[in-house]
């Protein structure tokens, strides 16, 4: 009997995974054109990473029936309804799995993403979705729902089978089995959770190449069909300020790619350097200019602060690093309370610094001591140009590994030796793109220079940030170096800095390396989302399909501001003022300058409105 009730719970979970793994080879066969190419390597590779997905939802399955055990241990019905209820449970599951099965392999060659609540869009319209189809594809699509039904039916049937509702057990034999039972579901609780680590189970875990289709192949599409519709959100609603017609007239204004125009300041001796781009954990301008201990919290970065270019009025365009990485690459403005990293559907269309860059024949990487799938950065990483990620789960190193992932002593050294060797091997220029880790809470640091664990831990990531562009200094390397140096976003230092201030937001940004013309100080107000257009500016590259980010450096547009977005509310400063307002409340909080409303509330509902079309 006890064995019975575990084998039904291990035979559940295992026969789920296995059916949902054996979509993957399916939808290979069905694209193979587009799989042509794939060794055999990529497909076991496609199996294997798609298993985060399948093992989740083998998790959800699971978890009601494996209750339904436990509860059968004390209460008395006959064994006849909990296998009726099981396999009510497990049907439905079957018809639902092959339902958006079925869908997404015929959808795939048309939306060219895997299936997720979009789908639902056009559902309100029952008629014309179904006009949409021709009558083979809707027969083959019927024949592959009703065969795949068929076949989860038929091993579910056999596994209820083994369901055991007999409750005629000794009492201390029922206690032990029940907690035999919980400890289980803590198990499948880090199934559907999707393991111990920080991140947790999201579209992005199975992605692991740099060719898209495969991350698509890997990706399990009742998962992502489920994982989506929690996120569904009628954007285009949001942040309503003004009429659509009026709000894109006044967003004319303040394009970034308005009019294409030459820099009036050259930067740069060369045209085509060698770029590595570095993000830095909480890199706040607060920070940088402590003083502790009788000396800078930040001297390194100060070093190179003076030997380069300058941003005097740089602001983060959030409070969060996935969107300060997306204003950064992407030059596309914050949201307030959502991130459009975490909709691979939408994050996949923005525009990218790596995209612009290898049409221009460049290589692409990018280096993270920690784990990427955290808040879908590997999907939005991948579907925007970098085709090469490393990170915490390719590196072994023999030393101590923080909460985060390898710590910026350990990385930078890493990343060091690799731009290095770049420089000597590679035969085209190249983009490497780096974010720290270890300025980031709990501040774990093998290091105790200051009693403060966040200016500690910025005091360490900046020794060995500082170790690496010396090296590179050094090197031959160097001359033709282009490193930008930036922060993700601000940090609230000191701690009663208020989280929506314009202090708050405000970051370093220094260009440095033997591409770099001369020292200089740039007074110009600017955000993060400038950050893309000034240096492909600078490169002479075309960054026409960047809306929103502006070259610091063209002589249009003439606004030049600084815009950040907090939770639920937005922030505008210029040379002349700032402004301050919290949508939740509808109050002012700040307001210097009262023409920088209007900027803030266009660009606002510009990006909802962009969000929604994407």
């Amino acid at each position: 009997m006890i064995r019975k009730k575990t084998t039904f719970v291990f035979a559940l979970f295992g026969v789920t995974v296995l059916m949902m793994a054996l979509q993957k080879p399916l939808f290979l066969m069905r694209y193979w054109s587009m799989a042509g190419d794939a060794t055999a390597t990529d497909w076991f590779r496609v199996v294997w990473y798609g298993l985060t997905h399948d093992v989740t939802l083998a998790g959800y399955v699971t978890a009601l029936p494996l209750l339904a055990s436990i509860a059968s241990l004390w209460v008395r019905m006959p064994e006849r309804i909990w296998t009726k209820v099981m396999r009510v449970w497990l049907y439905a599951v079957s018809i639902l799995t092959a339902a958006i099965f079925a869908v997404d392999l015929g959808l795939y060659e048309h939306w060219g993403f895997r299936i997720d609540a979009t789908v639902l869009i056009y559902l309100t319209d029952p008629k014309d979705a179904a006009a949409s189809v021709d009558w083979m594809t809707g027969l083959s699509g019927f024949a592959l729902f009703a065969v795949w039904a068929w076949g989860m039916m038929w091993c579910y049937r056999h596994v209820a089978d083994l369901f055991d509702g007999d409750p005629v057990l000794p009492h201390r034999t029922a206690v032990w089995l029940t907690l035999a039972g919980l400890f289980l579901g803590g198990l499948d609780f880090l199934a559907i959770r999707g393991g111990a680590g920080e991140s947790t189970a999201n579209v992005s875990k199975a992605y692991f190449s740099s060719n898209m289709f495969l991350n698509h192949a890997a990706t399990n599409p009742v998962f992502s069909f489920l994982h989506s519709l929690g996120k569904r959100q009628d954007y285009a609603s949001e942040y309503a300020f003004r009429s659509d017609e009026e709000c894109a007239r006044l967003f004319d204004s303040l394009r970034g790619n308005a009019a294409p125009a030459t820099p009036t300041v050259e930067l740069l001796t060369r045209k085509r350097p060698n770029v590595v781009v570095i993000l830095l954990e909480s890199f706040a301008r607060t920070i940088m200019e402590t003083d502790a201990v009788g000396e800078r919290v930040m001297p390194n970065l100060d070093r190179y602060k003076a030997e380069g270019v300058w941003f005097e009025n740089m602001f983060a365009n959030s409070f969060r690093t996935d969107r300060g990485e997306v204003a950064v690459l992407s030059g596309f403005p914050a949201q307030t309370t959502i991130s459009i990293m975490k909709l691979p559907g939408k994050s996949r269309n923005l525009p990218s610094i790596a995209r612009s860059l290898k049409r221009e024949g460049y290589s692409t990487s990018f280096y993270y001591g920690g784990d990427l799938n955290f808040t879908d950065q590997s999907s939005y990483m991948y579907a925007t140009g970098w085709e090469r990620l490393v990170w915490q789960k390719d590196l072994s190193f023999d030393a101590p590994m923080s909460k985060w992932g390898w710590n910026d002593e350990t990385m930078c050294a890493y990343v060091g030796d690799e731009v290095l060797r770049l420089s000597r091997e590679s035969k085209e220029p190249f983009l490497v793109g780096f974010l720290t880790l270890s300025s980031h809470m709990p501040f774990d640091v093998p290091y105790h220079k200051y009693e403060h664990p966040m200016l500690n831990a910025v005091s360490f990531s900046d020794k060995h940030l500082g170790k690496m562009l010396d090296r590179w200094k050094a090197s031959d390397a160097w001359d033709n170096l282009l490193v930008v140096l930036v922060a993700d976003h601000g940090y609230p230092y000191p701690e009663d800095l208020e989280y929506n201030a314009p202090l708050r937001h405000r970051i370093p940004l220094i260009l440095t390396g033997g591409a770099v013309r001369e020292k200089r100080v740039v007074e110009e107000y600017a955000s993060q989302i400038d950050i893309a257009a000034t240096l492909l500016g600078q490169m002479g590259i075309d960054h026409s399909d960047y809306d929103y980010s502006k070259d610091i450096f063209a002589p249009a547009p003439p606004c030049k501001f600084g815009y950040y977005a907090f939770n639920n509310g937005f922030g505008v400063t210029d040379a002349e003022g700032e402004f301050v307002f919290d949508c939740t409340s509808g109050r002012v909080i700040r307001d210097t300058n009262p023409r920088l409303r209007q900027i803030g509330e266009v660009m606002l509902q510009t990006t909802y409105r962009d969000i929604a079309r994407r």
